[in-house]
């Protein structure tokens, strides 16, 4: 009896063996984990798939969809039971189920089968709640403010936005409360909650969640976001308290401090309902009524650009708790608002590193200097101890100038302090006292004070002491997915400072800079998406940006340079073939890394708008209008092209958009769309040629860096001649001494044409030196996030992301992980490192839609070790450095029936870890 138990305890053990051999993990809706505030009727589902085994391939799936958790763990998918579907797909899976239901919460599992024959158990159980998906399902609720303001005291939008015209009123921002019972056991409750600008909830005397500054901006004339809230377990039996603080953001612009803007939505208001489902079945909404109360909150200024004052001494203990009195409150009023609301798509904002002083200096009596060592996006954090009603002035900076004090001259100044942007705070006198701003933040790597000293240090004044100091790094919680390292420092060093100035610019759109203006310049996005992408999931804020550019996008078809379109520039700072092809360039990447072909049908009316919008600008297919080649490196202070055309670049990305708009409609089965812009493609090719190439010379205009890689690029040279326009790219950058002079839009180019024309040895000659402005030459000038200009200079910003083209050379060129060229998501993959000058080894990882991508290799005199990491479901092309009569091993087992070159050996590999060793 003993033997026959021992039987089958290990035939149970081989069984449960077998069956996780395959499994699926990494559930996602609309690109997140179980996601909170879905507003797409047929929401796209996805999941990873994992095996020890080498060459694993998914074949089947079957979803199961239920409102109830219990239903799944006994096998019913109530809401939808796919069946078994035949098919490798395991992105962008679009639900088919019943029709979704608003507000409610769903639950979902997967199940694979792969080509071995394995069939996976279920995963574990995810889930989504839907958002409101119409009006009607706010039930009534209302905009609720404080104070309203007419609509002949806004300021919206306008070609005079740019000037510093008083904003209408008074800058009132209140505390919104309401209290109610809870007399049942609660099953479920979710707060819908929109704040303008910018909201912070409290619930029973705590913060609801871990966000900042919530919602996001957005084009505030058409929409506002609302954000989602699970609160079931902050609820308690009996009395309860909610308490809302609203701050200004982009929906009202005070005057009195530095701002590169004036607007003027409104007031700060706000809209909510919570829904409470209780235990018995039935259900109760407590929505923002005239009910509520309100009052003015201890914020007595904020601005987004100018910053925040708060006195204490104006607090009022418990506001936010069960059992206030508000008696002395006045009743909110009803106000209009934005006729749309949207769920936040985009991951919130929220604090991250947090830096203390790496050195406290006194430049002047009364004035300390706290360095914290990194230049961030962020806001100072204080605690302080002293006397009711004394008052702390803190000013956040970049820079010091020559005496040690801060400067904010590169940054915007204007205010009574000689600074645009401070803080002040004033003390309620008991105990420690630790504050930080709510609705705003800065760039800064030194927070300077006056009113108050460092704890150790003599005090006969009696301030106020600073018991603690420190800086909160803010930005966009989106995921990490990448990792990077090589052996060369200086190239560390260089990836660090590009991911602070990526990082510091990740907000609820992607920046320009994190102080003076804090829009959402188009440019980068483009040009910078794979270097972003490579280190960040930013699928669900590109979609967010993506319908910023949607709403931007005007009545002759322009889409602006920025969106969402807060002030109205003029001239070449508004209309950039450059910039608003992001409308165009930004949702087929997206497709390319992310499979998202719905967001191309969603843009299409967009983005033909914007091409015909060009067409009709053109001359002959020629553009001249905007920028060029911004910020490249000539003989003038940087800005406009200095030496390039700006007919070049912005002729050369018109043709671009017109052969991605080719692809797009034959994707989108459109083939008049595709005859279209095939022949206005090859016209403006054509137009191109003979404007701005020269035969005999086979250079591109100027012959500058820009013009020929831009050319290469786009495939606007013919093939007779693609050799000698790259051969002439080269010598002119040894002509320089392998200097760069290139900009913002022509450094990328420039970058992917020599590493695509086997020329990654002069990309390592570029950019390892610091003797010549470049990454090396911001370092040694003690940059710690990337500058604005190649030069560092003093009078710009010094965290800008624009220029960190070279990121995207770390993964793809260093560390060789790319997608193949008909590549969907990173379904097929090409590792093909790149071991230039002294670089002994480098490794890399990229978190794709389907896995964990890594590339690690090592290069000695015996030969070239790498290990690769492919995940399943997908298939790569291994490119190794090897000589015709090289030996190859993969764990020691001699590798044939390979490709070779004579200089690379070519290897054909599914999913799997990889050992491969070269040996000459």
């Amino acid at each position: 009896m003993k033997k026959f138990s021992l039987i089958l305890l290990f035939a149970f053990i081989a069984i449960s063996t077998f069956a996780q051999v395959l499994k699926v993990s990494n559930l996602k809706c609309e690109y997140s984990v179980d996601p909170l505030g879905i507003a797409v009727p047929e929401p796209q589902l996805s999941w990873e798939i994992t095996s020890p085994e080498r060459n694993v391939m998914q074949t089947a799936y079957h979803i199961l969809v239920a409102d109830e958790p219990t239903l799944l763990q006994k096998g019913i998918g109530n809401v939808w039971d796919s069946g078994k579907i035949n098919s490798g797909s395991s992105i962008q899976i679009v639900y088919s189920g019943a029709p979704l239901l608003s507000s409610k919460k769903y639950y979902w599992r997967v199940a694979v089968s792969d080509n071995k024959g394995h069939n996976s158990s279920w995963s574990a159980i995810a889930q989504w709640q839907m958002g409101l998906l119409n009006s009607v399902d706010w039930k009534g609720a209302n905009w609720i403010a404080y104070q309203d303001m007419p609509d002949s005291m806004k300021i919206l939008p306008t070609p005079r936005t740019g000037d510093k015209k008083h904003s209408p009123g008074s800058d009132i921002l209140p505390l919104l409360r309401k209290s109610f019972k809870v007399t049942k056991p609660v099953r479920n409750a979710t707060m819908f909650i929109s704040g303008l600008g910018h909201f912070e909830m409290n619930l029973n005397g705590k913060k609801v969640g871990d966000h900042f500054m919530d919602g996001g901006w957005v084009n505030y004339e058409k929409e506002a976001q609302y954000l989602t809230f699970d609160i079931t377990n902050q609820l308690k039996t009996g009395e309860n308290a909610i308490g809302i603080m609203l701050g200004n953001g982009f929906y009202f612009t005070p005057s009195g401090r530095y701002r590169k803007l004036t607007l003027a939505y409104g007031y700060p208001k706000m809209m909510c309902r919570l829904l409470i489902e209780y235990q018995d079945g039935t259900s109760e909404n407590i929505i923002s009524n005239t009910s509520w109360k309100v009052t003015p909150s201890p914020i007595t200024f904020s601005a987004t650009y100018g910053g925040e004052d708060y006195d204490a001494t104006k607090e009022r203990s418990g506001w936010d708790a069960p059992g206030f009195n508000d008696q002395q409150w006045q009743n909110a009023i009803k106000v209009e608002g934005p006729a749309l609301l949207n769920p936040q798509s985009q991951q919130p904002l929220k604090v991250f590193e947090k830096f203390t002083p790496k050195n406290t200096t006194q430049p002047k009596p009364g004035i300390w200097v706290f360095d914290m060592g990194q230049n961030a996006s962020g806001i100072p954090q204080i605690t302080v101890r002293g006397k009711k009603g004394d008052s702390i002035l803190i000013v956040p900076s970049e820079l010091l100038d020559k005496d040690g004090i801060a400067t904010q001259k590169n940054t915007g100044v204007a205010g009574k302090y000689g600074y645009g942007h401070w803080y002040t705070y004033v003390l309620k006198g008991d105990g420690e006292e630790t504050w930080q701003p709510r609705f705003c933040y800065y760039g800064l790597r030194y927070i300077q004070v006056k009113g108050a000293v460092p704890q150790k240090e003599s005090n006969p004044a009696n301030l106020p002491q600073i018991i603690s100091i420190q800086t909160l790094h803010t930005r966009n919680a989106t995921d990490k997915v990448g990792e990077f390292n090589c052996s060369n420092d200086l190239f560390n060093k260089t990836n660090t400072l590009i991911d602070w100035s990526i990082k510091s610019n990740m907000a609820s759109t992607l920046t320009d800079c994190p102080h003076r203006e804090k829009l959402g310049w188009l440019e980068q996005d483009h040009l910078m998406g794979n270097s972003l992408q490579y280190n960040y999931n930013l699928a669900s804020l590109f979609k967010k940006i993506i319908n910023d550019m949607r709403e931007a996008q005007t009545p002759d078809g322009l889409v602006p340079e920025i969106a969402p379109e807060y002030a109205v520039f003029g001239g070449g700072f508004r209309d950039s073939p450059e910039w608003g092809s992001s409308s165009i360039l930004l949702p087929w990447y997206m497709y390319e890394w992310y499979g998202d072909k719905q967001g191309l049908a969603d843009s299409y009316s967009m983005m033909q708008r914007y091409v015909d919008y060009l067409n009709k600008q053109s001359a002959s297919h020629i553009l001249t209008e905007g920028l060029g080649d911004w910020y490249d490196l000539g003989p003038q202070h940087p800005g406009v092209a200095q030496l390039t055309s700006k007919g070049v670049t912005s002729t050369a990305i018109f043709y671009y958009d017109l052969t991605i708009m080719s692809k797009i409609a034959s994707m989108l089965n459109k083939p008049t769309d595709v005859a279209k812009y095939t022949k206005l493609a090859a016209e403006v090719k054509t137009a191109f040629n003979n404007k701005f190439f020269n035969k005999a010379t086979k250079q591109y205009d100027t012959g500058s860096q820009t013009a020929n890689a831009i050319s290469v690029y786009m495939k606007l040279v013919e093939p007779e001649y693609k050799a000698a326009v790259v051969d002439n790219i080269v010598k002119e950058l040894k002509s320089h001494n392998n200097s760069l002079t290139a900009g913002d839009i022509g450094y990328r180019y420039l970058l992917k044409v020599l590493d695509d024309e086997g020329h990654s040895d002069v990309i390592f000659d570029m950019n390892n030196r610091s003797d010549v402005p470049g990454y090396g030459f911001q370092l040694a000038k003690g940059a710690t996030a990337l500058t604005e200009s190649w030069q560092a200079l003093s009078g710009v910003s010094n965290n800008h992301f624009m220029l960190g083209h070279l990121m995207e050379w770390f993964y793809a060129g260093l560390a060789g992980i790319k997608p193949a060229d008909d590549a969907i998501a990173f379904n097929k993959i090409v590792i093909h490192p790149q071991p230039v000058g002294n670089i002994t080894s480098a490794k890399g990882s990229y978190h794709s839609s389907y896995g964990i991508i890594k590339s690690d290799w090592k290069k000695s005199e015996k030969g070239f070790d790498i290990t690769v990491e492919i995940p399943a479901n997908t298939t790569a092309e291994v490119h190794l450095p090897a000589k015709a009569m090289a030996q190859i091993t993969d764990n020691g087992k001699p590798v044939t029936g390979y490709k070779n070159s004579g200089e690379s050996a070519i290897i054909n590999v599914g999913s799997g870890v990889y050992h491969f060793k070269v040996t000459e």
